[in-house]
């Protein structure tokens, strides 16, 4: 796995024209701000943040995506329930 990210790394880099240590970062950056918005959102969904502080941290489209995307899986399983 990690002679795949280092060819990886390197080929972003050679293409971009960047060094290695910027996609490192940017890779970083990227991957941090994934798992914050997860956080966040898991953390409303399961009632430990109210909406509108989630929409503070998020923004209000993950909020509303994350509400849309529980009201389907919800569907889904009473249907999956009741048939």
């Amino acid at each position: 796995m990690a002679a795949e990210i280092s060819d990886r790394v390197r080929e972003i880099a050679e293409a971009r024209g960047l060094p290695e240590s910027e996609v490192f970062e940017r890779a970083l950056e990227r991957g941090l701000e994934t798992l914050w918005e997860d956080l966040v959102l898991a953390r409303y969904l399961d009632g430990e943040l109210d909406r509108e502080e989630a929409i503070e941290r998020v923004g209000r489209t993950k909020v509303e995506r994350a509400d849309q995307e529980r009201e389907v899986v919800e569907e889904d399983v009473g249907w999956g329930l009741n048939a």
